[in-house]
């Protein structure tokens, strides 16, 4: 079973830049699907993007955030510039087993503990 651990985030300016990462432990990472979702206050878990052999990016995320992997670290990366307060969420990292991204939380059975973003604007 592959465990998931997100880190990285923080506070940043509007305008600023993070890079969230998620590690992940077992063997099998690499057939796994990858997403990386946020949910702010009072809101949703929302999609924001998904990596396979393809990638995935929520229309509100495109041009500003990157999504990534290197299967021989075990991890998956989140690239965020031009960072909004609206961006303000905890972002979860996510795995499903096969190799199609998912937009759709429930698909996912693997998640992180999350890990907190705040842009101030």
């Amino acid at each position: 079973q592959v465990q998931l651990v997100e880190s990285g985030g923080g506070l940043v300016q509007a305008g600023g830049s993070l890079r969230l990462s998620c590690a992940a432990s077992g063997r099998t990472f690499s057939s796994y699907a990858m997403g990386w979702f946020r949910q702010a206050p009072g809101k949703e878990r929302e999609f924001v993007a998904g990596i396979s052999w393809s990638v995935t990016y929520a229309d509100s995320v495109k041009g500003r955030f990157t999504i990534s992997r290197d299967n021989a670290k075990n991890t998956v990366y989140l690239q965020m510039n031009s960072l909004k307060p609206e961006d303000t969420a905890d972002y979860y990292c996510a795995g499903r087993n096969g190799a199609v991204v998912s937009t759709a939380a429930h698909n996912y059975n693997i998640w992180g503990q999350g890990t907190q973003v705040t842009v101030s604007s």
